[in-house]
């Protein structure tokens, strides 16, 4: 199956260091465009700040080391920090107890996604993968 994309051409004023970074990277500038779209896109997104680069590297289908490697962003980081403070001391909105049930979900899928990973490379699971 073909499919057709048509093409539309801007014209951004950026400054001269972000310029030259974006010419070195010339030929991916619609792939830069639209993951830096999603993750503004997931930012507003109530509860699923940050757990969408996670997700898209999940579905990308990496490898079990790119699986291995991976760390949370320190403002998912921080966000789940809040969250776990916040649920110790009962004091989670409704809102929050959602978005928490989520990203211990998101954890969830990452530690199975590292077993299998480490069970491909035939390693012992670490206790905190």
């Amino acid at each position: 199956m073909l499919y057709l994309f048509h093409m539309s051409a801007i014209t951004l004023k950026v400054p001269d260091e972000l310029a030259q970074r974006l010419r070195n990277q010339q030929k991916r500038l619609p792939e830069i465009l639209e993951l830096g779209l999603r993750e503004l896109n997931a930012e507003t997104q109530t509860g699923f700040g940050g757990a969408a680069e996670v997700l898209e590297l999940l579905a990308s289908l990496p490898s079990p080391e790119e699986i291995l490697n991976l760390r949370p962003s320190e403002g998912l980081q921080r966000r789940v920090q809040e969250l776990l403070g916040k649920s110790r001391a009962g004091k989670l909105t409704a809102q929050e107890e959602e978005e928490w049930e989520r990203y211990q979900y998101l954890e969830h899928l990452v530690r199975m996604a590292k077993a299998k990973a480490c069970l491909k490379l035939g390693i012992r699971p670490a206790a905190d993968v």
